[in-house]
């Protein structure tokens, strides 16, 4: 049987601990918070048999054993014990004899010791059900705040959610409707193009027509009504090209930016579809979901970059950053459908008045050239009649060539006549007038000949510049009727030049 003397108070707790009790005072915890918690017991206050040796009774025994009985009572004295004589004479004592000689107590100090256990046992009951009743409040407590506050941020979630799916379908409103206008423009700005490659058409036609007016022979190279508005139709359409350009790189600047915005939108788009992803998984997070799992010092980081108001704002500039291009993209569809009826109406209007000036110059050649067939068939007719004329003339002078032989004859052989009778009677004097007229009668008609044959040789000049300025007026009106006006033909339409490529 253990002998129990001289054992310390607090020995009881290092024994072996019994059968069918656990390691641990507490209930057993799967969690690791049982490390965390911590005894709320007043301190047990250390007695002086702590200071002893380990387990006295053991020593107690053996010395016990090893001491002799003959020692007197003076010599265990404790006043002479340590003695340098007495110590040579008594042999050592052991722990539990020590014990045993200097740590008596007191009854009373027995009964105070009992009691102070008893108050400090009661106190640290009292102690440790309130602490209890009060850790059982607070997990009430703890309980219903986690369930409030993850009802409240489910809460916050869901209104999250509203307004992400809110923004979302006003980003996705304004996509389509951005989307659309931007498809518009394009085709404005598809039409504008057109409309400046069908300006290339008239521009050739009317330089064309002027290249080929240049080959106007003599006096029909004027600068005419028709070469005027010739060059005024290729300003015209040059001009009308710039404007055409400049339409074309508005729309090219306006798209650009339009796509800018369109991306911004689809960027904001993307991040709300992310967003709303996220969050719905964390609206339909629970305390049974799976995946579920600490992440230390998770609430300590702070990656936001954006508050409600500046987020709501961030979507709301990009919406009303797209519907101002879209405004402005439709302000410009405007101006570029006035651009295109103003210079198809101008360039159209320019070539009706060409063509009109073709016409006036047309009819003005014509009339000259059937002005000049007349007078010319007029002039050969007259030189018909001159040489017939001339011919008329050279037989009288020829005519006259046997009255002057017969006159000149009859007054030589009159010269032959005898002495007196060679007298200058009247048949003398006739034949001397005879002669005379004859000769200026031939010397008249000699000078009507010259001036019959000039004047046959004028009308033969008439005649080659006739015949030469019908010639021009001829090249003239093949120039102006058959090769511009038959290109002119090939102008196109005002719907063509309005940008359309088939009827509008």
């Amino acid at each position: 049987m253990q002998d129990y003397y001289g054992q310390t108070m607090t020995a009881s707790y290092f024994s072996a601990p019994r059968v069918g009790m656990g390691t641990s005072y507490l209930p057993p915890l799967e969690s690791t918070m049982q490390a965390s918690y911590k005894s709320y017991a007043p301190p047990f206050v250390v007695s002086q048999s702590l200071n002893l040796p380990w387990k006295p009774s053991t020593y107690q025994r053996g010395a016990m054993r090893s001491m002799p009985t003959s020692l007197s009572a003076p010599e265990l004295n404790p006043s002479t014990l340590y003695r340098d004589d007495v110590v040579s004479k008594v042999p050592p004592l052991m722990p539990s004899a020590r014990t045993a000689l200097f740590s008596k107590y007191t009854p009373t100090d027995w009964f105070k010791s009992n009691n102070q256990n008893y108050r400090s046992s009661d106190m640290t009951r009292s102690a440790a059900q309130r602490l209890r009743d009060e850790n059982v409040r607070i997990c009430h407590d703890t309980d219903a705040r986690t369930v409030k506050t993850q009802q409240e941020s489910s809460k916050n979630l869901g209104n999250r959610l509203q307004d992400i799916n809110f923004w979302k379908s006003e980003i996705n409103h304004e996509l389509d409707e951005m989307g659309k206008e931007i498809n518009d423009l394009v085709a404005w700005k598809l039409r504008t193009e057109n409309a400046l490659k069908e300006t290339e058409g008239p521009l050739q036609i009317a330089q064309e027509c002027l290249f080929n007016r240049e080959k106007r022979q003599g006096i029909d190279l004027v600068n005419d009504n028709v070469e005027k508005q010739l060059i005024k139709e290729v300003n015209t359409i040059r001009e009308s090209q710039n404007k055409l350009r400049k339409a074309i790189d508005r729309a090219n600047t306006h798209i650009s930016m339009s796509r800018a915005a369109q991306h911004e939108l689809e960027k904001d788009l993307t991040d709300k579809f992310r967003a709303l992803t996220i969050d719905n998984k964390c609206h339909q997070l629970g305390n049974t979901s799976h995946g579920l799992a600490y992440y230390r010092g998770i609430e300590g980081v702070d990656q936001c970059v954006s508050i409600p108001e500046s987020w709501a704002k961030f979507s709301n500039d990009n919406i009303l950053r797209s519907q101002r291009e879209r405004n402005s993209s439709k302000g410009l569809r405007g101006d570029i459908d006035s651009t295109l009826q103003e210079t198809s109406n101008d360039m159209w209007t320019q070539n009706n008045g060409v063509n009109v000036a073709f016409s006036g110059r047309i009819a003005e050649t014509m009339d000259a050239r059937n002005s000049l067939q007349s007078h010319l068939a007029r002039v050969l007719q007259e030189i018909n009649e001159m040489e017939n004329n001339i011919d008329v003339l050279r037989k009288a002078i020829a005519d006259k060539t046997a009255p002057m032989q017969v006159a000149q004859s009859r007054l030589e052989s009159r010269t032959r006549r005898p002495n007196v009778e060679l007298c200058r009677d009247q048949p003398q004097h006739r034949l001397f007038r005879e002669v005379g007229e004859i000769y200026e009668t031939v010397d008249v008609l000699q000078n009507r000949l010259r001036a019959a044959e000039s004047a046959l040789q004028e009308l033969c000049n008439t005649k080659t510049t006739l015949e030469h300025d019908l010639g021009v007026k001829n090249n003239s009106l093949y120039i102006d009727k058959e090769k511009c006006m038959g290109t002119r033909r090939t102008y196109p339409t005002t719907a063509k030049l309005a940008g359309y490529r088939g009827q509008p």
